[in-house]
């Protein structure tokens, strides 16, 4: 699949790339090879892919994978595939908003965590990847093809500008691998940036810093950290965001942790915002008692 094939398919099915969705279709077939053979597929496995497209993905996914369930918003797209009949056998294509798919249920159904690959839409890579973080004790792996400037971020150390809520979060229940560089000319429409496909490895509940119940919390000082980032820890943790503490409250929290309150949000490691975490979860659960 080239260019000059992407946009013939587009025009013979009245189809036009939406700004709205975000899409950019993937139109080198080596790169979308690489990505399958990077993430591991194999014959024994259940992909969901995340936003079909028009398919550049999902023939060598489904070449490799035992099932591939496929996921698209698009109703045109939908149609295109469904009349040109075009996808493997072992291709199942679902009309499904990714942003109300119900993760959980998903890997319930299939008896086994999900894995999953996609070459994701830059406008929804932020709340997809919370999504992701929500149903994180479903989930084997992901592999995505995101902006790099995200990548970035996912990948972050402390004291970097780039090192934020979703950087803390992820590094909490997975760890995250950088895969490959994607240029804006492997795709149509061209995009203005550089893409970059990432592998994110969720840990298993036993070896995983935060509990479910306490992944709520967990974003909650993490927001409130980094919410007002060029502030002290004692400031932005004690400014009433929090349940139940203030900027008192907020120092003997940060005492209890062995953590400076004179320090700022990018300061801290994953480690920290996991010990301040459970340290906050203790407090309110004798704030109930």
């Amino acid at each position: 699949m080239n260019q000059n094939h992407v946009r013939q398919i587009l025009a013979d099915h009245r189809l036009a790339p939406s700004k709205q969705l975000g899409q950019n279709f993937l139109i080198q077939p080596r790169i979308a090879t690489q990505i399958v053979e990077a993430a591991g597929v194999t014959p024994d496995d259940t992909v969901v892919e995340l936003g079909v497209g028009l398919g550049a993905l999902t023939a060598p996914l489904a070449a490799r994978a035992g099932q591939v369930i496929g996921l698209e918003l698009d109703a045109g797209i939908i149609k295109y595939h469904r009349e040109a009949q075009d996808l493997a056998a072992n291709v199942r294509l679902l009309h499904q908003d990714l942003l109300r798919a119900d993760f959980s249920a998903m890997a319930r159904e299939q008896g086994q965590k999900l894995k999953i690959i996609a070459n994701l839409p830059y406008s929804i890579t932020n709340p997809l990847l919370f999504k992701l973080l929500e149903h994180h004790p479903a989930l084997e792996w992901a592999v995505l093809m995101i902006q790099r400037e995200v990548a970035k971020r996912l990948t972050a150390k402390p004291n970097s500008k780039e090192y934020g809520v979703l950087t803390v979060l992820l590094e909490s229940c997975a760890t995250v691998e950088r895969l490959l560089l994607v240029g804006p000319g492997n795709f149509y429409p061209r995009p203005k940036v550089d893409s970059v496909v990432i592998r994110i490895r969720f840990l298993p509940q036993e070896e995983s810093g935060t509990a479910p119940r306490n992944l709520a919390l967990l974003r909650r000082v993490v927001d409130a950290a980094f919410g007002q980032r060029r502030k002290t820890l004692l400031n932005s943790l004690g400014c009433g965001k929090l349940p139940g503490l203030n900027r008192i409250g907020a120092g003997r929290v940060l005492e209890a942790a062995a953590i400076s309150p004179k320090l700022r949000a990018e300061n801290l490691t994953t480690a920290d915002y996991l010990r301040l975490t459970v340290i906050i979860a203790d407090l309110i659960r004798e704030a109930n008692v």
